[in-house]
C-alpha cells in the first residue's frame, strides 16, 4: 500500500520537467547538480537516470525521508543543514516552496551566499515560489491523480493560516486514495508546512546582494520541448503573463 511519501512523490513534484526546465535555464550542459531540501531525492535520481554523465548531491535534514532515496548509483545524499555540503554544482534547485524554510532575511542571505559559492563557472541558482493577488488567501484546491495498479488520490492542497503583515503562511497537503469510489487509505495533514513567502522582488533583490550576477523569472514548466527532449524556457518579462495567481522559479546566474 501506499504511504504519504509515495503519494508525495506522484501528486506534488515533477522530475522528470523540472530537470528539463534547469537544463534549459542553464543553457549549456550542466552535469552535477544540487538538490538542497531534498526530501526523498526523487529529483536527483531523476537528474542521473536522464542526464548524460550527470551526477547529484541531495542535502536533507530529515535522514528518514532522505532514507528512501535508497543507494542510487551517481547521487550522494547528505543528512546535515544544507549550509554544511560546499560541494560546486552546474545548478542548485530548492523546490516545493522550500526556501520558505527560511524566516528571516538574515538566514535568506546566508544561505544565498552560501548557495553562490557553491556554483561552478556559468552555475545557476532556481527555486520555486507563489504569489499574485491570492496568494494570502485561506482555502484548497482539489487536484485528482492516476496511480499505478488502478488507484486514484484525491490531493488537496490548503493554505491553513496566511499573514500579510508577516509573509508567514501555513499550507498543507491532504491525500484520500480511491480503488473506484472505496476510500483505501487516507492522510489527512500528510505534511504541515510553517513557511515564510518570499516574493519575487525580495528574492531578486536577495540574489543580487549575494553576489549572483543576473536574476530571471521563468515559468515552473519549460515553455516548449521538442522531438528530442530538448527544453527551451524564456525569462518572463510580461506580468500581466503571471495572472492573478502564479507560481514561478527565481533563477540567479553566476555570470
Amino acid at each position: 500500500m501506499v504511504d504519504r511519501h509515495d503519494l508525495y512523490e506522484a501528486c506534488v513534484q515533477s522530475p522528470p520537467e523540472m530537470t528539463l526546465m534547469l537544463r534549459a535555464i542553464h543553457g549549456d550542459q550542466p552535469h552535477v547538480l544540487g538538490e538542497d531540501f531534498a526530501g526523498t531525492a526523487a529529483l536527483s535520481r531523476h537528474w542521473v537516470a536522464s542526464v548524460p554523465n550527470g551526477s547529484a548531491i541531495a542535502v536533507d535534514l530529515d535522514a528518514g525521508e532522505l532514507g528512501r532515496a535508497g543507494v542510487t548509483p551517481g547521487v550522494r545524499t547528505v543528512v546535515a543543514d544544507v549550509h554544511k555540503v560546499s560541494d560546486p554544482v552546474d545548478c542548485l534547485f530548492v523546490g516545493n516552496f522550500s526556501i520558505g524554510y527560511l524566516h528571516t532575511r538574515d538566514e535568506l542571505m546566508s544561505y544565498l551566499r552560501h548557495a553562490q559559492s557553491r556554483m561552478k563557472p556559468g552555475g545557476i541558482f532556481v527555486c520555486d515560489t507563489y504569489g499574485g493577488e491570492s496568494a494570502y488567501h485561506l482555502g484548497s484546491v482539489d487536484r485528482d491523480v492516476a496511480l499505478p495498479g488502478g488507484l486514484r488520490c484525491v490531493y488537496r492542497w490548503e493554505q491553513r493560516e496566511a499573514d500579510p503583515l508577516t509573509a508567514m503562511v501555513t499550507d498543507v497537503l491532504h491525500f484520500r486514495v480511491f480503488d473506484v469510489d472505496e476510500v483505501v487509505a487516507d492522510f489527512p495533514d500528510a505534511y504541515v508546512y510553517h513557511w515564510r513567502l518570499w516574493s519575487v522582488p525580495e528574492l531578486r533583490d536577495a540574489m543580487i546582494e549575494a553576489g549572483f550576477a543576473t536574476t530571471d523569472i521563468y515559468s515552473n514548466l519549460p515553455d516548449a520541448v521538442d522531438d528530442a527532449g530538448n527544453a527551451y524556457a524564456e525569462p518572463i518579462t510580461d506580468p500581466d503573463w503571471l495572472g492573478d495567481s502564479f507560481i514561478v522559479c527565481v533563477a540567479g546566474r553566476t555570470g
